[in-house]
């Protein structure tokens, strides 16, 4: 199943939260930290624009890396794979390099 959003909305999926600490000690799950950096996989055609009727045009692509908001994407789980569903409003940054 393939999810396309709609308007200015993108979906992404999250990078893995480290599983060693900087000094290579082993962290169980319950110690990871949530990582609120994800890769977009499908990107929304963008949202109308208010009286004009004109589309505003994205400025996240598909493969872009993120940094998102913590508490603005909806999880949502596809088969095993869990992804993120959010607006482009939600995404603080893209990271570059």
């Amino acid at each position: 199943m393939a999810l396309q959003p709609l308007a200015d909305r993108i979906v992404a999926k999250p990078e893995e939260a480290q599983s060693t600490s900087p000094a290579g000690i082993l962290l169980p799950d319950q110690a990871k930290e949530k990582t609120q950096i994800a890769k977009v996989i499908a990107v929304g055609p963008g949202k109308w624009e208010p009286g004009t009727g004109k589309r505003l045009p994205m400025e996240i692509k598909v493969g872009d890396k993120v940094v998102h908001s913590e508490y603005g994407p909806n999880r949502f789980k596809q088969g095993s794979e869990e992804l993120l569903i959010m607006r482009e409003e939600d995404v603080l940054a893209i990271v570059k390099g």
